[in-house]
């Protein structure tokens, strides 16, 4: 069955920890240093992604903290932020969702990084601005149930 994006988006839970991340830059041939990172850390959440131009981390400060000696190269976001998952199993062909998120969350002003995983999307927003964010999210599902 194929799943509407408001549906799913009006039921589905959000859910965050209560830590501080940070998003990592490092040179694109530092995929081992932070595959390493990742494996070794054992992290409730963590991003590692490689392009051709670089390798990005998204990792808890006291992950950040407890690797300093391995990071030193890295270009470390003086911005920290907040996890919001959309604790729901999604559809690979699932359309039009973060498009959904991206608006409330850009209505109100507030920058996001978006990753996803197999069937579970996140969201990053600044550290300051969470609350509003989960605000503005759970005003969006309310619009969305209702409507």
């Amino acid at each position: 069955m194929t799943q509407s994006a408001k549906n799913i988006l009006s039921a589905t839970a959000l859910y965050s920890d209560d830590a501080e991340y940070r998003i990592l830059r490092l040179p694109p041939n530092a995929i081992t240093l932070g595959a390493g990172i990742v494996a070794e850390a054992n992290l409730p959440f963590s991003a590692l992604i490689a392009d051709k131009d670089e390798l990005t981390l998204m990792l808890p400060d006291a992950a950040c903290q407890a690797f300093s000696r391995r990071l030193r190269f890295a270009q470390i976001s003086e911005q920290s932020y907040r996890l919001i998952t959309f604790d729901a199993e999604l559809e690979p062909t699932l359309v039009g969702f973060i498009a959904q998120v991206s608006a409330a969350l850009a209505a109100a002003r507030i920058p996001i990084l978006s990753f996803a995983a197999y069937s579970r999307d996140h969201v990053f927003v600044p550290a300051e601005d969470f609350k509003r964010a989960m605000d503005a999210l759970r005003a969006l599902k309310e619009r969305l149930a209702l409507g």
